[in-house]
């Protein structure tokens, strides 16, 4: 009974003691509906005629999974949901994607980890464009390191061209991301194509969280217990590493990353310092270390940023961030406390 005792005063102790060396917490201005299973990463379509009727896309990750669409307000928008998808993880869009020579649509891309492909719809309209899926890792030799997970999409400044970049659940010290050409024949028909495997991966835990600058060509990803690594997105730039930054700032798990750019290459990267229920965040610019802040969040996988005005609530920008309670918080980017630098 004594070594119960004093276990659990101990465990008290430590509790305490990470609790308060926790910033004070920032309340979100809105709160989602619940989704079915798990919240876990989102994406924000800024209406480019109407920016009040934006969309927040938001996986919900499990076998009878969905990707989500909520409106400002937190609402469900059922009739952009799409359901019945494999345990989605991460979720990215693009903007003026190119169908033929007289069409171009936004465009929604996922990875859905139970049936080894990504997918991709238009938006808003949410018409499925993959004929049901484009497969990825087909020429790893090793099962394990098949499922698909983080996606971040990036947009060549040079021609227009749409790249996804992929992780997966498991993975090899070297070529963890593979990068595919997205484009679309003389019909119409879109297809995926391997241009380049790149990336190194500690072997600590795993690597989900992409993020693409596609303005200053660089693609940004969480190795979860190591750091945040940089590279070229750009395939004719070279596969060699840029940086890794940051991995002592966090308690644990290194998550989610949001980009708030700005047009005059200013800007912050916003990561998820998950087991601490934090977000650090760094210049867009330097990559130094700025601040951290606590926005009441708990462990939060995924997170995505806009600056532009939306409506009255969301009038400096957009920050969402996933919630463990199956939901997602939406903030002001005031409220992160950044200035526009």
């Amino acid at each position: 009974m004594k070594k119960i005792v004093v276990y659990s005063v101990w465990s008290f102790l430590v509790m305490s003691a990470c609790k308060s060396d926790k910033l004070p917490a920032v309340a979100p201005d809105i709160k989602t509906e619940k989704t079915l299973n798990d919240t876990d990463d989102p994406a924000i379509w800024v209406n480019p005629i109407d920016a009040s009727k934006s969309i927040v896309f938001g996986t919900d990750k499990e076998t009878n999974g969905a990707v989500y669409a909520f409106d400002l307000q937190g609402k469900i928008i059922a009739s952009k949901t799409i359901k019945n998808i494999k345990r989605p993880n991460n979720v990215d869009l693009a903007y003026g994607f190119k169908l033929n020579d007289s069409l171009k649509t936004d465009v929604l891309l996922f990875t859905e980890r139970e049936k080894n492909q990504i997918r991709m719809f238009s938006v808003p309209a949410m018409s499925p464009l993959d004929n049901g899926g484009f497969k990825v890792f087909e020429d790893e030799g090793n099962s394990a390191f098949t499922y698909p997970m983080g996606i971040s999409l990036y947009s060549s400044p040079k021609d227009g061209t749409l790249y996804a970049i992929v992780g997966r659940k498991s993975g090899p010290e070297l070529g963890y991301l593979y990068q595919y050409k997205i484009s679309a024949d003389t019909l119409g028909v879109v297809k995926s194509s391997l241009v380049r495997k790149f990336g190194k991966f500690s072997g600590k835990k795993e690597i989900e969280a992409i993020a693409v600058d596609s303005e200053l060509g660089f693609v940004y990803y969480s190795d979860e217990q190591h750091g945040i690594r940089k590279y070229h997105a750009e395939p004719t730039m070279g596969d060699e590493e840029l940086s890794c930054f940051g991995g002592a700032l966090f308690q644990e798990d290194i998550e989610g990353i949001a980009l708030a750019r700005y047009k005059d290459g200013t800007g912050y990267i916003i990561v998820s310092d998950q087991q601490k229920g934090q977000f650090n965040i760094f210049s867009r610019t330097t990559n130094e270390f700025i601040k951290a802040v606590n926005l009441s969040t708990l462990e939060t996988d995924g997170c995505d940023v806009v600056t532009v005005p939306l409506n009255a609530t969301f009038k400096n920008g957009l920050f969402v961030a996933m919630n463990d309670e199956k939901d997602f918080f939406f903030y002001d980017l005031a409220k992160l406390g950044l200035e526009r630098q």
